[in-house]
């Protein structure tokens, strides 16, 4: 199982061999769905928080008297039906989203998330996209000959969302230089993970057979553990 790597420039420059463990998975929708959704959740910062009527100010005697105004009766301006007044069943900081995804299945999620973008053909193996110093100019000439390459041409054009580049190691230099784009994402093999992948169109696997070996030393036990 190959794939062909390409220059910064958009030329062949060789080849990698990829581990069926990570790039070889059937697709499975519910097994992704399960984890995707349950990461989404465990990042959920649970910081909304309404007051209910013991927490809001005021209200500490009587609005007017029980009988003889005409009135409807009130007993204290913290009722939820006055304005100002406490929360009825609003959020609360104390609700955990948390859930658990066992290590085998979140592994198993992400090799089935790469698979299904290899077969899609929206991976591009790129040999290095390594920087002396942060140059934006320099990363958006790499994007546009990236385009270039059939069926990827909306690499260059898409606002949104466009791509997460994946590097063997931590790059300041080449991260620094995607900061002004906001459709790209860089990451580290070592963190990439299905919300990622999913979340965008492409994906860019820069150092491409450092990156594969991260990949594989993540998934390749997991799932051989599992058979």
């Amino acid at each position: 199982m190959n794939a062909k790597i390409y220059t910064r420039e958009g030329a062949e420059s060789g080849s990698v061999t990829l581990p069926e463990t990570v790039f070889g998975v059937a697709w499975n929708q519910d097994l992704v769905h399960e984890v995707v959704v349950g990461m989404q959740a465990n990042a959920r910062a649970g910081t909304a928080n309404t007051k209910d009527r013991s927490e809001v100010r005021g209200g500490g005697r009587k609005p007017w008297k029980q009988k003889g105004t005409g009135r409807a009766r009130h007993g204290s301006r913290r009722s939820p039906i006055w304005t100002g007044g406490g929360v009825t069943f609003g959020p609360r900081s104390e609700k955990d989203f948390s859930v658990k995804i066992n290590k085998k299945v979140r592994v198993k999620a992400l090799a089935t998330v790469l698979s299904k973008k290899f077969v899609d053909q929206e991976i591009i193996f790129v040999d290095s996209l390594k920087m002396d110093e942060p140059k934006t100019k320099e990363v958006k000439a790499v994007i546009a000959a990236l385009a270039k390459l059939a069926g990827h041409e909306s690499l260059a054009t898409k606002r949104k969302n466009a791509a997460v580049v994946i590097l063997a190691e931590r790059d300041l230099a080449t991260e620094k230089s995607f900061r002004n784009f906001g459709n790209i994402e860089v990451i580290q093999a070592k963190d990439v993970n299905p919300v990622d992948l999913l979340t965008y169109k492409y994906v860019v696997v820069a150092d491409a057979k450092s990156s594969v070996e991260v990949l594989e030393n993540r998934i390749a036990p997991v799932a051989t553990k599992s058979n």
